[in-house]
């Protein structure tokens, strides 16, 4: 562009140039002199020549009417005389834009465009932004800096000239070269367009920004190429068969592309998952991948392609050659293209050939220096193991990023400058002509990489070398050291406090390293964040290992453990991996003395957080620990905290801490304490604590009291002695928390006694892993509480588990248990002395029954089938001796009235699903049954029976199986049984069973002749009107009810009359309320009126007692006003009048029900009354809010007329 050099609207600020101007305005000039473009104004583009000479060619005369004064300049004036014809100024305008005289153009169009006559073809061209972008053209002569007007330009003018043209390109942004970003609205008369040429200026400049931003984000892109991470760099030097590691810019290249795959193929989850572990990235946008990097192939694509030859890719670099017109040869602008693009292809060539060279030539370096890279890492190794109080490498001072050309960033060994003494000897330097002569500073990557290798003995030496090698050149002036001091205290430094003497005094060594960072850290600590110190541990931690000083290394510690004030579990977990790293580097020794004070100190803090932190730290660094402190000083500290400490969270990081410690401990003499310890920690009141023993502290404690030996021979006989202990003191009430609290501690204990078999079985010497092994079932074994209660964790690995379990059923069921004495001792004392227990205790304690069937049945599963049937089985028939033969004998039956039968049944009987096991528990219960029926012995075993089994759902079909068995039973006493049963089983049942099975076997027993059979089946009745919301089925109920209530044959059945009080007072409450209103209720106001009437004085006062147990858990109930005058009062008045006579305690009990109700009665009354008048009140009021709304609504003019609505009427 003609104009690319010259801002043709500066105004010229010298007069020497101004008269040069005036003085040759009739010389004659060359287009070099012009291309100068010397401003006549303001207003006034430079008067090119080559218009005129184009005019001339043509035989025209630059005298056009018409034409403006300036745009005559621009035709050149002068040319010759008169016009033969008239060119139009369109071939004009033509002639300038095809020749590039755009300014020459550009004040034509505006000139044009002041007069109205605009031209379609400049407009057009001055509108299109891309006709100014990147021009490159240059017109004739434009690019030497000839004469100007009025002579030759000086230096000193055309420095001038240069000077302001770089300032204003400064001040344009980069936009200069563009016509579009010149505001030329403000030299224009015409100001309505100054707006819509100012926008159309500012989106230029947005564009040419664009275009300066894609420019940085492809250098950022390519030097986002060039970074390798430094793990990945390990990884490239520990796997020699990559060829190259992957790249950051290539990882998130690959993310995109499968995140995109993902999507396409409907892995919707999958990618939400990828994207969560890659949260760094952006998948939405592809401009987040790298900067100007095109899209590639999705990953279907690049596998179709995958088999085709790819062309190789080669590193292209943009080059802007400058080339001046007036050294091309004179046929240079006739040549034919092809030859321009054979130069310009052959030229490419030379350049790509040189830059593979040096490339190959920089990776032959770059694979020599990595491998000197390895050898002196190895070397430092070396010298760190050899000596730990010196420096172990020694490296050049750090270069600058031009002077490391292995890629690679240079090692730090800790040598610094002492600007202090800088400041002292060389005061006489002068700061304008100093310089650092870094080639004496620095020295080569080879150079450094040799010194590195070189034994530690001469590591000081070279650092001093380095340092006194450092020189600066010394100013040839004459002033005196004391001008240049004085000069040289105008540099405001201050070396005199504390921090500025730090600054000053830079370390040379890594001990004055550690003693520099010892002082610093307590001051840098208390000034950082309390979210971001844990930024510091690395920091604290590495001055607390290697400080010399034992004071300074305590005081590091203990702002460690005070670096939060509460620390969250993150925190916490950054603290103790930092104790874990302390303990590995120095030793037991300085861990005792260093690390335990500081948590002795913060035992009894006031914060919870600080506390965990302690009781954390016990168990961490326990591993690292002496075994005498391991034992005694921590133990200690963890029991005191077990004991005294008031937060849940706190007692169980103790107790955790105490699990491994107990895995560390080896004193037999501490077994006592640790059992103490146990017991402990198993009564503590909160559940996370006790959650916590069962699951860390019991399977440490067992595996070392099988290392002892003491886990057949002390531990469990422990427990069950104090199970034994227990039931004997509670004859009169059983502490059920802690018989819960014991045999929870056996269930625990229950795989590692079994892993003990397995290791201490003859067969334990031919387990070898060889050959197929069968894998071991998912359900072989009980989902254990934790990792540790698993039997594979504790035998070794499931491998090793699989080869003993296949031995270990084969020596049960085939050579027997001669000489395997843990067996023996399970089978002959343990199993008997649990049978023994469970008979005495209370069967009608639900949750010890749940208790020992789910211990037995943890243990059956756990031992495996073979065990259960050859073992444990035997021993509880042996005990229940089923025979109806032995129906009358008391002493058969004694057993079966206690918790053996359900614990049997329901711990025993249902470890394993398969038919025959199901078979055999449904002939135990129907035995069961039977033997307790015809013996008219208490039912309470098999009520237990039946509610554990039927808690679960997949015993409900065996349960009603059972139960058919005893309706269709030829014995009544069988039915009744039966009948009285089905109420424990229905809660839980689902509507289907009730309505298929259980209500046409109730009704089946109602239809029996035996009286007593029939009235067995009304609880089952009214459970079903409790639970069931079947309309068919619960009227069905209904009739059978009202059939017991009202049948003349029931009328003397007193038996019958107190089990239907008893039902209606339990069910009444949650029934369906239209059930208690129309049936209960009414029903219950006959009976007492009935009973009113009765002669006999022990019926009536029963019946008397259970309608008073009846109405009181009815008067809960909501009871319409209605029911409440019509049944419920009066049938309350009637009990009382039976009350008076036969139970006057009861009778003030029923007089106080009897005045409540009729104050809710009359409450009711009065409530409705004043409802019916509220509500007439709100009709009124209503009424009024109408018609004050349709009259503000009638205003339609000012607000002079609001004020009228609220006067008085006169």
């Amino acid at each position: 562009m003609a104009a690319g050099n010259v801002n043709p609207f500066n105004v010229s600020d010298s007069e020497e140039e101004a008269e040069q101007r005036q003085d040759g305005a009739d010389t004659e000039r060359s287009p070099s002199d012009e291309a100068q473009g010397h401003s006549l104004g303001p207003f006034s583009p430079p008067a090119y020549s080559e218009p005129a000479a184009l005019l001339s060619s043509n035989r025209t005369s630059p005298s056009v009417d018409g034409i403006p004064a300036s745009a005559a300049a621009v035709a050149g004036i002068g040319g010759g005389g008169a016009a033969e014809t008239r060119v139009s100024l369109d071939a004009i305008a033509a002639q300038l834009l095809r020749d590039q005289y755009i300014l020459t153009a550009l004040e034509l169009h505006t000139e044009l465009l002041e007069a109205g006559r605009e031209l379609p073809r400049l407009r057009d061209y001055f509108s299109n932004p891309g006709n100014f972008e990147r021009q490159s053209g240059t017109p004739p002569a434009s690019k030497e800096q000839g004469v100007g007007p009025g002579g030759p330009l000086t230096v000193q003018m055309q420095d001038r000239k240069r000077r302001k043209k770089d300032a204003h390109m400064r001040d344009r942004a980069g936009s200069i070269s563009t016509l579009d970003s010149l505001d030329f609205a403000r030299y224009s008369d015409d100001g309505n367009r100054e707006s819509d040429e100012r926008v159309a200026v500012l989106e230029f400049e947005l564009r040419k920004a664009r275009e300066t931003i894609q420019a940085l984000r492809a250098n950022l892109t390519q030097a986002a190429e060039c970074e390798i991470p430094s793990q990945e760099r390990k990884n490239y030097k520990s796997s020699p068969e990559n060829q190259e590691p992957i790249r950051a810019l290539e990882k998130r290249a690959l993310n995109f592309l499968v995140n995109e795959y993902l999507l396409k193929n409907e892995c919707k989850l999958t990618s939400i998952t990828f994207s969560d572990e890659n949260d760094d990235q952006d998948f939405e946008l592809w401009d987040d991948v790298g900067l100007n990097i095109p899209k590639p192939p999705d990953l279907l694509q690049l596998y179709r392609n995958s088999g085709n030859s790819l062309p190789l890719h080669r590193d292209t670099v943009d080059m802007a050659v400058s080339v001046d017109p007036n050294d091309l040869p004179g046929d240079y602008f006739t040549q034919e293209p092809v030859q321009q693009t054979e130069a310009i292809q052959q030229q490419q060539d030379e350049v790509a050939q040189k830059l593979e060279y040096q490339i190959s030539l920089l990776n032959s370096e770059k694979q020599s220096l990595a491998e000197q890279i390895k050898k002196l890492q190895s070397d430092i190794q070396v010298l760190q193991r050899n000596v730990s109080s010196e420096p172990t490498s020694a490296v050049k001072l750090t270069p600058s990023k031009g002077d490391t050309p292995c890629g690679k960033p240079p090692l730090d060994n800790g040598q610094y400058l002492d600007i202090r003494g800088v400041t002292e000897t060389d005061s006489s330097s002068d700061a304008n002509t100093t310089k650092t002569s870094t080639t004496t500073a620095t020295t080569d990557c080879t150079e450094s990489t040799t010194t590195a290798t070189q034994p530690h003995s001469k590591l000081k030496s070279q650092s001093q070398q380095s340092k006194t090698s450092v020189q600066f050149d010394q100013p040839n002036r004459k002033l005196s050291p004391a001008f240049h001091q004085a000069l040289l205290s105008f540099c405001r430094m201050s070396t005199d406090s504390r921090l500025g003497s730090e600054v000053s005094r830079i370390a040379d060594s890594e001990q004055s390293v550690m003693l520099m960072l010892g002082r610093c850290l307590p001051h840098i600590v208390p000034n950082v964040l309390l979210a971001k110190r844990e930024e510091l541990i690395p920091l604290i931690l590495c001055t607390a290992c290697l400080h010399p000083e034992p004071k300074e290394r305590d005081q590091l510690l203990h702002i460690l453990f005070n670096l939060i004030k509460r620390p969250d579990d993150e925190q916490r977990q950054m603290i103790l991996t930092g104790c874990v790293a302390f303990a590995q580097h120095v030793g037991p020794t300085r861990v005792e003395a260093e690390l335990l004070p500081q948590c002795w100190e913060q035992i009894n803090h006031k914060y919870p957080e600080r506390r965990l932190l302690v009781a954390e730290a016990c168990g961490a660094l326990a591993p690292y620990l002496p075994k005498e402190i391991r034992s005694s000083l921590v133990l200690s500290m963890l029991q005191q905290m077990l004991a005294e400490d008031k937060a849940d969270m706190v007692r169980e990081a103790v107790v955790k801490s105490l699990g491994i410690i107990m895995g560390y401990i080896d004193d037999p003499d501490k077994y006592s304490q640790g059992f103490e310890l146990m017991l402990l920690s198993l009564g503590d009141p909160s559940e996370r604590v006790v959650s916590a023993t069962h699951q860390v502290f019991i399977p440490a404690f067992a595996a070392w009291c099988t290392e002892l030996g003491n886990l057949q021979s002390q531990l469990i006989p422990s427990l069950l002695t104090r199970i034994e202990k227990l039931l004997k003191q509670g004859e009169y009430g059983l502490d059920e928390h802690k018989l819960h609290m014991y045999l929870s501690a056996l269930q625990s204990l229950i795989p590692s006694l079994f892993a003990v078999l397995l290791q201490n079985a003859p067969f334990t010497s031919r387990a070898k892993l060889q050959g197929d092994v069968p894998p071991i079932e998912v359900t072989r074994f009980p989902r254990p509480a934790s990792p540790l209660q698993d039997v594979a964790t504790i035998v070794g690995s499931r491998e090793q588990l699989a080869v003993l379990l296949q031995l270990y059923d084969h020596q049960l069921q085939h050579e027997g248990t001669t000489g395997w004495d843990s067996l023996l001792w399970v089978v002959n004392q343990f199993l008997p002395q649990l049978i023994e227990i469970v008979g005495r205790i209370n069967v009608t304690s639900s949750t010890c029954v749940h208790e020992f069937s789910r211990f037995f049945w943890r243990l059956c599963r756990t031992f495996g089938k073979i065990f259960t049937n050859t073992k444990v089985k035997p021993q509880f028939q042996e005990i229940l001796r089923l025979s109806e033969e032995n129906v009358d004998a008391s002493a058969g039956n004694g057993i079966l009235t206690k918790a053996t039968v359900p614990i049997y049944a329901t711990g025993v009987l249902t470890c394993y699903n398969q038919e025959e096991d199901r078979k055999l528990l449904i002939g135990f219960l129907e035995d069961v049954m039977t033997t307790l029926s015809l013996s008219h012995a208490p039912l309470d075993s098999l009520k237990a029976s039946f509610v554990e089994l039927g808690a679960n759902p997949a015993f409900h079909e065996l349960l009603l199986t059972v139960l058919w068995y005893g309706v269709v039973h030829t014995s009544a006493l069988v039915r009744c049984t039966a009948a009285r049963m089905f109420e424990l089983v229905l809660r839980g049942m689902s509507e289907a069973l009730i309505d298929k099975r259980v209500a046409p076997a109730l009704i089946t027993l109602c239809s029996g002749p035996e009286f007593s059979v029939r009235i067995s089946t009304i609880p089952a009745f009214g459970t079903i009107m409790e639970t069931i919301t079947q309309k068919e089925l619960l009227e069905r109920v209904k009739m059978q009810l009202a059939s017991f209530l009202e049948d003349p044959q029931y009328q003397d059945q007193h038996s019958l009359h107190m089990e239907i009080i008893k039902t209606f007072g339990r069910v009444g409450p949650n029934a369906e309320p239209r059930f208690r209103d129309e049936f209960v209720l009414p029903h219950l106001h006959k009976l007492a009126l009935c009973n009113n009437q009765q002669t006999v004085e022990s019926k009536r006062i029963d019946i008397a007692t259970q309608l008073f147990e009846a109405y009181s858990a009815l008067s809960c109930c909501f009871i319409s006003e209605e029911l409440m005058v019509n049944h419920f009062l009066p049938g309350l008045r009637c009990l009382k009048t039976d009350m008076e006579q036969l139970s006057p305690e009861h009778e003030v009990i029923l007089s106080s029900m009897i005045k409540e109700c009729e104050i809710k009665v009359e409450n009711k009354a009065i409530g409705e009354a004043q409802g019916s008048i509220s509500i007439a009140a709100s009709l009124v009021g209503e009424d009024a809010k109408t018609k004050f709304l349709s009259k503000m609504g009638q205003l339609t003019t000012s607000g002079a007329m609001l004020a009228n609505v609220f006067q008085r009427k006169k």
